[in-house]
């Protein structure tokens, strides 16, 4: 495609000389604006993909993809009825009749609210997202008066295990003085660390069967968790659980109960792709101006060339060559420092914390501990081609000028 004229003769227009020097320090703006762009783009796309990833993967792991609640604010009496037919439904996973109640928790001094989830052993079990968590406590212990309480929560009351912790319910025994508040205590066994602040922070975690007896909730639920075996099967399976139930229940999946929040992020990373994609863009344009500045510079030379034989498609390839040469090498430089940096986000992230004495990525804002990373290799083509595109549509116009040079005028004012 290209001669081999073409190419040394490209490749010695972008080996400034001494006198060239603004030349090279041109192109080094548009290597430079490339790799950043390209790098910056693939770093920001990919934490944004590995937040939802983290996020998801973290609410599906205590939830499932749908919930059960019974329409009339009435607990299930006949749960293990319902749990039966729903389980037979093609592309349930598992189901789990849970109890979960918003109550004030106290040890010692200290009182904080909290979200108390029961479930029974062996719905802990299948868990494992939170049973990997545990720490402290074997699941064997998971019986009787007991409890499992998120690590941050517990560090906040100064729980450990072995701690007794206190249960207050507001819904109590109705005296001739007023309602008295249930308290019971419960003895904690060990802590767990999802990873997510809002549950490590706010929950705790009791044996189903306890649960009923502090509730007063004899063979019953409050809600049932159902999971899938393939979460595109969400609505075929919803509409399933729907007909069997018909309207004694009301039915919600994951999308409903998290729907602000994933759509801010689905927003937030469209609108980051599109302001990263003009850094590309600026980049762009260093290479037209480069390139433009190349072509005024070597005015002289062109003329020779063209007076020696070379046609306008050849002046034209030699400085397309040029362009690409930059848009190739920095998109390719853009990427190696991309994938690195996802690679070791983590740890960089600690290490410039450790520098700058601040945390940079806080668990009450982000909702996560660590700092996610997934990169997606069809989003990383996308980037690439768009850089690829932009750096070569930036050589058409500076060629097209060379091309067009009058070998006359430059050699009479020379």
């Amino acid at each position: 495609m290209f001669s081999k004229f073409e190419r040394m003769t490209a490749w010695r227009y972008l080996r400034a000389k001494r006198k060239e020097g603004f030349i090279s320090v041109i192109t080094g703006f548009a290597f430079t604006g490339i790799a950043l762009g390209v790098a910056t783009l693939i770093i920001v796309m990919s934490v944004m993909n590995g937040f939802r990833s983290e996020l998801l993967s973290r609410i599906l792991g205590l939830n499932g993809h749908i919930g059960i609640v019974s329409s009339v604010g009435l607990p299930f009496n006949n749960y293990k009825e319902a749990v039966g037919e729903i389980a037979q439904i093609d592309g349930v996973k598992q189901v789990i009749p849970m109890i979960e109640k918003q109550l004030l928790i106290s040890s010692g001094r200290q009182a904080e609210g909290a979200m108390v989830r029961a479930l029974s052993p062996e719905d802990l079990v299948k868990k494992s997202l939170l049973v990997d968590s545990i720490e402290g406590a074997d699941v064997s212990a998971f019986e009787g008066d007991v409890v499992l309480v998120g690590r941050r929560l517990a560090q906040k009351m100064g729980l450990v295990p072995g701690s007794e912790l206190t249960l207050i319910s507001p819904n109590g025994k109705v005296t001739a003085f007023g309602t008295v508040p249930r308290m019971k205590s419960y003895k904690v066994i060990g802590t767990f660390d999802v990873g997510m602040y809002e549950y490590d922070s706010n929950f705790v975690f009791m044996p189903l069967s306890a649960a009923q007896k502090y509730f007063s909730l004899p063979e019953a639920v409050t809600q049932i968790d159902v999971s899938l075996q393939d979460e595109n099967q969400l609505k075929t399976v919803r509409k399933a659980i729907e007909e069997r139930i018909g309207g004694a229940a009301y039915v919600y999946d994951w999308r409903q109960t998290n729907a602000a929040f994933f759509n801010a992020i689905d927003v937030e990373r469209n609108v980051m792709f599109l302001i990263l994609t003009l850094i590309i863009l600026v980049a762009a344009f260093n290479i037209i101006t480069g390139l433009i500045m190349l072509v005024k510079d070597k005015g002289r030379d062109i003329a020779v060339l063209r007076t020696m034989g070379a046609t306008k498609g050849m002046i034209m390839r030699i400085f397309c060559m040029d362009g690409a040469f930059i848009g190739v090498v920095g998109t390719a430089i853009g990427l190696a420092l991309g994938l690195l940096f996802c690679n070791n986000i983590e740890a960089i992230r600690q290490f410039l914390q450790k520098i700058s004495g601040q945390e940079l990525f806080s668990a009450e804002i982000y909702f996560l501990s660590q700092l996610p990373a997934k990169v997606d290799p069809t989003e990383v083509f996308f980037v690439v081609m768009i850089s690829l595109i932009l750096a070569f549509l930036a050589t058409l116009y500076p060629a097209y000028r060379a091309a067009k040079f009058d070998p006359v005028e430059a050699l009479r004012y020379e």
